[in-house]
């Protein structure tokens, strides 16, 4: 067990870090933590040798299998298509990016570089807000999910303070 929250303590320091891959860099944009157990849904953005976004996939998604062992393994591709999965405009004029997810979270979220680095920015409480987490709340297996609520986590870009929204399908 003490293996385990050392294991949930060093993925989820390496996860807000830039992670180096090849020419690429990652940097953490948000997570979906579900209900269903500790497995997150990780979100990065995408940055070229120049600093861009990658103008081909600037924002990839993967689980982080923190109910087994921190693995990272890819989304399926059901999981890509019905639940976990996004469309991303690239933008190249302003360097930033549009993600639309699969699962309606009300908005779409926009990926811009502010104050150093890359966030995922939607408005919650009215305020626009750097997104942290989105917690899906569901019971049911496979085909017969039924999802009871999202909660949407962010941070207040202008003031600092916690933001909440929660859509009940």
């Amino acid at each position: 067990m003490r293996i385990s929250y050392v294991l949930l303590i060093i993925v989820l320091a390496l996860t807000h870090e830039i992670l180096v891959a090849g020419e690429t860099e990652r940097q953490a944009l948000f997570k979906i933590e579900r209900s269903k157990n500790a497995n997150i849904i990780q979100y990065d953005a995408q940055i070229g040798p120049d600093g861009k976004l990658n103008n081909k996939e600037p924002v990839i998604g993967y689980w982080i299998r923190l109910a087994e062992q921190g693995q990272v393994k890819k989304l399926s591709w059901i999981q890509r298509k019905f639940a976990f999965g996004f469309k991303t405009k690239f933008h190249k004029d302003s360097n930033s990016a549009t993600i639309e997810m699969v699962a309606d979270i009300g908005q779409p979220i926009q990926v811009k570089y502010e104050d150093g680095q890359y966030k995922a920015i939607v408005e919650l409480d009215g305020q626009s807000s750097e997104l942290d987490t989105i917690f899906i709340q569901a019971h049911g297996k496979g085909i017969s999910v039924k999802v009871e609520y999202v909660d949407i986590f962010g941070i207040d870009l202008t003031t600092g303070e916690k933001t909440y929204a929660r859509i009940i399908p």
